[in-house]
């Protein structure tokens, strides 16, 4: 059967968008409206998953359990928000969606939010209360995920909302090491404006400028009998990361040996 994803039917109906089936099924035997299936999910779930508002919205009104967690503790809202479902995370938070809730990996919806770079989904998140700082299971933030995807709005956004730029996740990295790591410019910058500490090391006692330093040297162009030649673009924005930072320190952590390939 095309649409299929659950082994019941009235959850099959919601993720397919059969508004007109499900509501007769539903008003026939009200029961059916908080059915499980095989992955503990809901129609609700699955209507928020495919994006289907009027279902979404039928089943509120019929107040089903609005945080009812799936087999891998999502909720409807880490659904729909990691979907990039904003009306009906709108309709969700009206209805009292937790927002900080986590699932079995920890995260929070605006975890989603951050790394899958939905912005207005975000907003709506924090202007209703979600934790900018929540950690998940890694102790890794919303500001550590949208720093590795190089989400530049979004960064501002969570910035804007006193998302702390130092905290640091199971592996010591801050959100500047990950943009530094994922040769992240504009973010890396967004994040030392804002007071992310060049300084801090992880767990390879590494800082942010030791971990461009690291790409750079293993991106640097390789040149048969000279020292020099055209930098590829991303080892053009690494450079950009480092010299951001502080050429200083990098220099002088690296004795100076980059310097003929920055200033030729």
């Amino acid at each position: 059967m095309e649409g299929r994803v659950s082994n019941v039917e009235i959850c099959n109906l919601a993720y397919t968008g059969k508004f007109e089936e499900l509501k007769q099924c539903v008003l026939s035997d009200s029961s059916l409206a908080t059915k499980t299936d095989q992955d503990n999910r809901t129609a609700l779930h699955w209507a928020c998953s495919a994006g289907h508002v009027n279902i979404v919205q039928f089943l509120l009104d019929l107040r089903v359990e609005v945080d009812l967690k799936d087999d891998a503790c999502w909720t409807p809202l880490h659904i729909a928000a990691s979907a990039g479902r904003e009306e009906i995370v709108r309709s969700l938070i009206s209805k009292g969606a937790q927002l900080n809730s986590v699932n079995q990996n920890g995260c929070t919806p605006l975890h989603y939010a951050a790394s899958k770079n939905r912005y207005e989904i975000a907003q709506i998140l924090l202007e209703n209360g979600a934790d900018p700082n929540a950690t998940d299971k890694l102790q890794s933030t919303p500001l550590h995920r949208a720093s590795a995807k190089g989400n530049y709005r979004l960064i501002q956004l969570l910035l804007k909302e006193s998302a702390s730029t130092n905290i640091q996740d199971s592996e010591g990295n801050t959100p500047l090491h990950l943009a530094c790591d994922e040769e992240r410019t504009e973010a890396a910058k967004l994040l030392v404006e804002h007071g992310a500490s060049i300084y801090i090391e992880n767990k390879e006692k590494m800082t942010p400028l030791q971990v461009a330093k690291v790409l750079i040297y293993l991106l640097r162009p390789r040149a048969q009998g000279s020292e020099t030649c055209r930098l590829s673009s991303t080892q053009a924005d690494v450079q950009s990361i480092t010299r951001f930072l502080n050429e200083d320190i990098l220099l002088q952590a690296n004795n100076g040996t980059l310097k003929s390939r920055w200033r030729n």
